[in-house]
């Protein structure tokens, strides 16, 4: 992975890179991009909740592609892999639009179920945290991220699914 690369990014990345104040930068590195739905959902959220992030929604319309999913791709998800039904509704979108998608690209994401939809589809090599995200591209901020957006959980959730794919 290098910078320009397209990454894509579900609702919870996109609030944890605000909270350590990496998006803009993060932004200008790679090609991010998104679905209409984790656009939304960062967006909302219970604003009286302590460590509520506050997401810009003219910071989510600039220099990021946010990409519309159709019925027809989440059926297509769905048929392919059973347990996409598990996945909370954005990252849901976000995994029917990468199945939709030709070319390269990369994703990140702070889910174990979304890790294991994802080994599940063979993109392992395609995962990516947002910790490392973050090194190559010289961002401060890596180092007060939450663990779940790390590379050894990552790794960890990484070598999890790989050891059961394919098991009942």
């Amino acid at each position: 992975m290098r910078r320009g690369d397209i990454v894509l990014v579900d609702t919870n990345v996109i609030i944890e890179a605000v909270r350590v104040g990496s998006w803009r930068a993060l932004r200008s590195t790679f090609r991010v991009e998104t679905v209409e739905k984790c656009r939304e959902e960062a967006r909302s959220g219970n604003q009286r909740r302590a460590g509520y992030v506050t997401v810009d929604d003219a910071a989510l319309r600039e220099d990021l592609a946010v990409h519309a999913v159709t019925g027809m791709e989440l059926a297509k998800l769905g048929l392919s892999c059973e347990s996409s039904t598990s996945l909370d509704a954005g990252e849901r979108h976000l995994w029917a639009h990468a199945f939709s998608r030709q070319g390269g690209w990369f994703a990140t994401c702070c889910d174990r179920a979304a890790v294991r939809v994802a080994i599940s589809l063979h993109w392992e090599d395609r995962l990516v945290s947002l910790e490392d995200l973050l090194r190559i591209a010289s961002l401060r901020g890596a180092q007060i991220l939450k663990d779940q957006f790390r590379t050894v959980r990552l790794a960890a959730w990484r070598t999890d699914a790989l050891l059961t794919r394919g098991l009942p």
